[in-house]
């Protein structure tokens, strides 16, 4: 079993529920597209403040490379950086690429074993205030050559990408 397959079938085993709000709205071999949305009962800016400078607050821990040994930080400029700090380890999950404040977030990278693969990545974060309320929308399309077919690797990106969009809503909702 190669190793990207062991991930896939460790994850799945791990039972994460799948929100409605979770969507792979396409896949094929060489890519895919999904996105997730919530609803909440939170201004843009506190969603805002919390998606950035609080982001090691809410991102699962078991989705770096360190787990609890790291601290995560974004650093939400042009060319800032979504990095993972472990004493002397580091890493660069996501390169941030636009910054609307309090609006849209756009990064680009490989996430977790992507970025091994050699896969590219856009991660997008729209905050559309409704009301007292915010939608938050979380785009990931992913593409490039790769020896593993995609098509089976999108239903496991989605359902850990729905993790992390839930730890962003509680974190920002009790903040």
């Amino acid at each position: 079993m190669t190793p990207t397959w062991i991930l896939i079938a460790t994850v799945l085993a791990c039972g994460l529920a799948l929100p409605a709000r979770a969507e792979v709205r396409q896949a094929s071999a060489n890519g895919f597209e999904l996105e997730n949305s919530e609803l909440v009962q939170a201004p843009a800016d506190r969603i805002w403040e919390a998606m950035t400078a609080g982001i090691d607050h809410w991102w699962p821990k078991d989705h770096s490379w360190w787990g609890s040994e790291s601290t995560l930080r974004l650093d939400a400029h042009a060319g800032g950086c979504f990095c993972e700090l472990a004493g002397e380890r580091q890493a660069q999950h996501l390169q941030v690429a636009l910054v609307e404040p309090g609006q849209r977030l756009r990064l680009l990278g490989g996430l977790g074993p992507l970025q091994a693969m050699g896969l590219h990545g856009v991660a997008e974060w729209t905050l559309e205030p409704q009301g007292q309320a915010t939608r938050v929308v979380w785009r990931y399309t992913v593409g490039g050559y790769s020896t593993t077919d995609l098509t089976a690797l999108a239903a496991v990106v989605d359902r850990v990408q729905a993790q992390q969009l839930d730890g962003l809503v509680r974190w920002a909702g009790t903040r």
